[in-house]
């Protein structure tokens, strides 16, 4: 296949051995890149019953075959193990420079196993890897820990590209994230902490070889038109602009913004205070893009305040500005910027970590949490110095921050009373920032997921939202927000379109704007394929056909498949008000509609159909 190396690198950290893996090209074919052919790798060894924390624990580093080229968007890539988190199947995907670079340095991916018997960084580079003492790395922040080895490969510098954990990492801090540089990061499901317990501080890559391509002619015209769709994009033009904290003041007129860890449907004038505009008038320094990105959303950000400074980097998304904003009742927009940096440089998910803090203010409220179980942090909704006071102690693990650092779900179990009914997650997995009362069927993707609730393992939001239409694959362009009936189909094929994009490692949000007519031809322009729109969408079934088999291989039925209770209590005010997913309703629908049984497994059918019938034994016994 014409965009791959047809190379996986191979490291044993325990003894340093390392080889290079070559897939027979049908892998390639059904498996395509990305998580998913990380998925079907981790299949064939004892990775899905693995401690996540273990050496046994493979930690997967993988791009997708357009991953490198100049292709708009192409510059994702994803780290894949067991989370520590969830205890299920954990991918973290990210954008940025680093992806490419790796392409470039001749590695489609890279799988690690065991464990450094010392801190070690990984250096990347001339075909191998080298395992390179990190001692005077641990205990840096992401940020030093970045601009350190940029010293130390300084004639590589401007080629280099960096993933680094910070303190959290170290500490294994089951939310843990990964920086790619300083500007992007690795979230969600614990990837960070996986690299902790491998005595991983960083991996280094630099590169300038070329990605093949099969058909140059026809990628070069196809480039062209994906570009002109983009530049004619108004959902591009407003994530340029203000970037994704454009979601946030049309998303609170919609009903999509969780305002007090979910109990509240209207904070108009505090979305106004910490949203995109705001974020422009107020400390917009200037804007950049990912490799191959037309659309330039990351804003660049600086504030000179005596309380809550930041220095020239990277600013709040759209998450983190729900996460430490609506979430905790709090319109202080320096601070969420404050918060953004001190979690980028510990490395913590935003996503996670704002939706713990919520879950303890809200304990703390009800009374299943005192100041004296809080370190005497007073955790009243909005008291942002508390919050930042905790944030810095779940980083290091101090006190009650060591509790906090398993994350809501396994910290509910932990306090009195019941604290479960605080913590909105599925599967483990804390809801990222957008409301399925106001959209039911993005609920039943949170339910179906397969890392847990989850907004980027398919393109419901974007369908549902009526930002896109693609009736060529029955994605029509109304669907009533607030309904559940009917909403199984539309959420199976948004996830099979995901799905591909997924393991081609494109962004979604270039792919909403090109059109799949122009994301086929270029996927075939470069990998020499003849994918039809049938085949995409086949591919797609079998990559979550895949990650299900797995999950049920590690203990996930049909009881997992369920929305947190706060969900299924409707909103008194707001553009959601009186609203409730169906949840039985759309999971009957759902399974019907994908073939799975009632405990929530794929039937023999189905996996044959998807040729993954070597799953079936492995199944028959869940």
């Amino acid at each position: 296949m014409s965009g791959s190396h047809n190379r996986i690198l191979q490291v044993d950290l325990d003894s340093g051995k390392q080889d290079v893996m070559r897939l027979e090209n049908n892998y390639w074919l059904k498996f395509i890149g990305g998580s998913t052919l990380a998925a079907r790798l981790v299949a064939d060894t004892d990775g899905p019953t693995a401690d996540p924390l273990s050496p046994a624990n493979p930690l997967l580093v993988m791009t997708g075959p357009m991953v490198g080229t100049n292709f708009p968007g192409s510059s994702r890539f994803v780290m894949c193990a067991r989370s520590p988190l969830t205890g299920i199947w954990g991918e973290s995907a990210s954008g940025g420079f680093f992806g490419a670079q790796l392409k470039k340095a001749g590695f489609d991916g890279v799988v690690l196993r065991g464990k450094c018997d010392r801190p070690s960084y990984l250096a990347v580079e001339k075909g191998r890897a080298e395992i390179v003492d990190a001692g005077d790395l641990w205990g840096l922040d992401t940020y030093e820990c970045i601009d350190r080895l940029k010293q130390h490969h300084a004639d590589k510098q401007q080629r280099l590209r960096v993933l680094a954990i910070g303190p959290a990492g170290e500490r294994m801090v089951r939310f843990a994230a990964v920086a790619n540089d300083k500007a992007h990061y690795l979230g969600r499901t614990g990837m960070g902490a996986v690299m902790g317990s491998k005595n991983l501080k960083a991996v280094v890559v630099p590169g300038n070889q070329k990605i093949p391509v099969a058909r140059e002619d026809a990628y070069r015209a196809i480039r062209q038109a994906a570009l002109a769709d983009i530049r004619d994009s108004m959902i591009c033009a407003s994530f340029h602009d203000l970037g994704t904290a454009a979601a946030m003041d049309m998303g609170m007129l919609t009903g999509d913004v969780p305002i007090k860890n979910w109990s509240l449907g209207e904070g108009y004038e505090m979305a106004a205070a910490i949203g995109g505009p705001a974020i422009h008038e107020n400390m917009l320094q200037g804007r950049t893009a990912c490799y191959a990105c037309p659309i330039g959303c990351k804003p660049v950000v600086q504030v000179v305040d005596a309380k809550y400074p930041v220095s020239k980097g990277p600013g709040p998304e759209y998450e983190t500005c729900a996460g430490f904003g609506t979430m905790i009742m709090n319109d202080n927009l320096a601070a969420i910027a404050y918060l953004n940096e001190l979690c980028n440089r510990l490395g913590l998910d935003t996503i996670t970590c704002g939706a713990t803090v919520a879950f303890i203010m809200d304990c703390y409220e009800n009374g299943l949490m005192t100041r004296a179980d809080l370190d005497g942090l007073d955790m009243r909704w909005g008291n942002i110095d508390a919050v930042i006071e905790l944030v810095k102690k779940i980083g290091l693990r101090d006190g009650i921050g060591d509790t906090a650092a398993l994350g809501s779900r396994a910290m509910a179990d932990h306090v009195k009373g019941n604290a479960a009914d605080y913590s909105v997650a599925v599967k483990g997995l804390e809801l990222p920032m957008h409301d399925p009362r106001a959209f039911h069927g993005l609920g039943l993707a949170y339910m179906s997921s397969s890392r847990g609730a989850c907004h980027l393992q398919h393109t419901v939001q974007a369908v549902e939202q009526g930002m896109v239409a693609w009736p060529e694959i029955g994605l029509k362009e109304d669907y009533p927000a607030t309904e559940s009936s009917g909403k199984a189909k539309m959420v199976s094929i948004c996830e099979n379109i995901g799905q591909l994009a997924n393991a081609a490692c494109v962004c979604h949000f270039v792919f909403w704007a090109m059109g799949l007519d122009n994301f086929l031809g270029g996927f075939n322009a470069v990998t020499g394929y003849d994918f039809s729109m049938a085949d995409c969408l086949a591919a797609g079934e079998r990559a979550w056909v895949l990650k299900r088999a797995l999950n049920n291989i590690m203990g996930v039925t049909a009881e997992d498949d369920r929305l947190p209770k706060k969900i299924l209590t409707a909103l008194a005010d707001g553009a959601a008000a009186g609203s409730v997913p169906d949840e039985k309703l759309m999971r009957r629908e759902y399974y019907q509609i994908r073939g799975l049984d009632e405990k929530g497994v794929p039937t023999p059918q189905l996996l044959q159909k998807t040729g993954l019938g070597f799953l079936q034994k492995r199944l028959s016994s869940v």
